[in-house]
């Protein structure tokens, strides 16, 4: 078996115009990705619904997310995590401006 060492922050976009997803693992039924997000959000009028669950880390940075069923927002610091269920509504309502963001998402 062959070893794969890297760091979730290595090479990260100098500039980004958008919220950038690179997929680190996928495997299977698994989908390990990085997000990094620098003042993104998800565009008006449009909402995250996965057919997996997701289950998402704030590494870096800060964001907040909305849940539309039932209402819920939910502020996110470096280290906490969040469970998504699969076929929940929801978006990213804000990240910080200035700084990069950087979530470690995994979708199974």
């Amino acid at each position: 078996m062959i070893n794969f060492k890297d760091n979730i922050f290595a090479d990260m976009p100098d500039k980004l115009d958008k919220e950038y997803f690179e997929s680190i693992v996928k495997k299977d039924n698994i989908i390990i990705e990085r997000i990094i997000s620098n003042g993104h959000t998800t565009p008006n009028g449009e909402w995250y619904v996965q057919n997996k669950n997701e289950w998402v880390m704030l590494v870096r940075g800060q964001a907040l997310i909305l849940f539309d069923h039932p209402k819920k927002e939910i502020m996110l610091f470096e280290g906490d995590y969040l469970l998504i269920p699969a076929h929940s509504r929801h978006r990213v309502e804000w990240t910080l401006p200035d700084e990069n963001t950087v979530w470690l998402a995994v979708h199974f």
